[in-house]
């Protein structure tokens, strides 16, 4: 996500940092530079150059401040300028005070809709409000059998009518059990095509007039780029869109989109759909996006992460245990196996400030490391697991062969694991515990 682009303007950044005195050719020079990255990324022309009349206009006298170097003010101002460009603050979901809260999920066909509206279910769900989803997509082969396959999946109610095409009929029954089951939240998942025209667009605004959602969120593929812009536009003269969901924005190394959709319709990125997942749906924070393109971290989504990943009665536990006894290859797979519930490991290190794109993708960071990692470690006996000094040479040919592995990858982990022991040992006596860093412990050098 945003890959291209931010290394491009980090790469831009870092040659102004190094000078002591910006002259306004130097600024000049830079934002030209600037420009041609976002142009690259495909951000809508106007914004783009709306923007950097902003960022120049701040930038002018920006030397006045000794304790702090031009070039992080000149950082700072661009941060500031892509928050507001990507919607200055959150926006979380407007619901009713008095529920069911209707939600209308609106996108032409292979945009994510289906997918996205089972995902907001869940976490609507893991928020504490009982969400029910409504099929209301009578066109698409299999799109009813695709929301009731996601809801028996997530254990999360589906209504659905085969007996009729009346999709207003089906959304008021829909939204009617809600009613009688005392469901907070009714997320109707609607038809589209594959390009916006009359008939559909006719469909929804009768879904609305019957409905009168809290929510009406178009779901655009963020890989489209300015495509996903006139979109937008198109659903927003229609139908007053009350916010956009962003999809496959993991495989959108430009972020186009994400940065020209807000400016060019005024309507908030409320969600961004991060992958497969049903747990892949972030909420959208502009000043949080705006520091990760700029490669200044998003330590706060990091820690939301954490605490949405982590067992708490876990993780006291095992500090307890690694205080007093030592951590052993039992411990680790549990922490190792936590660690994974926060998503790949390369996505948690770029929200870490100052962690260089680049330098990650030369780290070569392999999630199948993990998984050998836990085959070698489930190979190995309960004893051999609590006390990891007794694995001799005749051990460790059999720990190979039962994972799969060579013997090297069993000694480089076991050697590993030592240090890291030592580590724990010395961060316990000191009082602060952790993970520490492992380079090669899954995969990465």
């Amino acid at each position: 996500m945003f890959e291209d682009l931010s290394e491009k303007l980090e790469a831009t950044f870092a040659r102004l940092r190094g000078r002591g005195v910006l002259s306004e050719a130097d600024i000049k020079e830079g934002l030209r530079e600037v420009r041609r990255v976002l142009l690259e990324a495909d951000v809508n022309f106007q914004l783009t150059r709306e923007f950097l009349e902003r960022v120049e206009k701040k930038a002018t006298g920006v030397n006045a401040l000794s304790t702090v170097s031009p070039g992080q003010q000149l950082v700072k101002i661009v941060h500031e300028e892509l928050t507001g460009m990507l919607g200055e603050r959150r926006e979380g979901l407007r619901l009713s005070t008095v529920p069911p809260s209707v939600v209308m999920m609106v996108g032409l066909q292979g945009s994510g809709k289906t997918t996205t509206a089972a995902k907001l279910a869940r976490k609507l769900k893991a928020e504490g409000r009982s969400t029910r989803l409504v099929a209301a997509d009578v066109y698409r082969p299999a799109a009813i059998d695709q929301l009731e396959t996601l809801g028996r999946e997530l254990f999360i109610p589906v209504y659905a009518d085969r007996t009729t095409t009346d999709v207003v009929k089906i959304a008021r029954a829909g939204v009617a059990e809600a009613l009688r089951e005392r469901d907070r939240v009714v997320i109707i998942d609607t038809a589209g095509r594959l390009q916006i025209d009359d008939v559909m667009m006719q469909e929804l605004s009768r879904l609305k007039e019957a409905l009168r959602p809290a929510e009406i969120l178009l779901v655009a593929d963020g890989m489209t780029g300015q495509d996903a812009v006139k979109i937008a536009q198109g659903f927003d003269s229609a139908l007053d869109v009350t916010g956009v969901i962003l999809t496959k924005m993991d495989g959108d190394a430009r972020g186009g989109a994400a940065l020209s959709i807000y400016g060019v319709t005024r309507k908030p990125i409320k969600y961004i759909g991060v992958g497969e997942k049903s747990d892949a749906l972030e909420e959208f924070h502009p000043e949080r996006m705006a520091g990760r393109i700029l490669q200044m971290g998003d330590i706060v989504t990091l820690v939301e992460k954490a605490q949405a990943s982590f067992d708490e009665a876990e993780s006291k536990r095992l500090e307890k245990k690694v205080r007093k006894e030592g951590m052993d290859l039992n411990d680790f797979l549990n922490s190792m196996r936590q660690i994974q519930k926060m998503g790949p490991l390369e996505g948690i290190l770029k929200m870490l400030p100052g962690v260089n794109t680049k330098a990650l993708k030369q780290m070569k960071a392999d999630p199948k490391r993990m998984k050998h990692v836990e085959a070698i470690v489930l190979s190995m006996t309960p004893e051999e697991r609590k006390n990891p000094g007794i694995i001799n040479g005749s051990r460790r040919a059999r720990i190979a062969k039962g994972c799969g592995r060579p013997i090297s990858d069993v000694n480089r982990l076991l050697d590993q694991f030592r240090e890291m022991q030592k580590m724990m040992k010395k961060m316990a006596g000191g009082g602060r515990m952790g993970m520490p860093n492992m380079p090669g412990m899954f995969g990465t050098r």
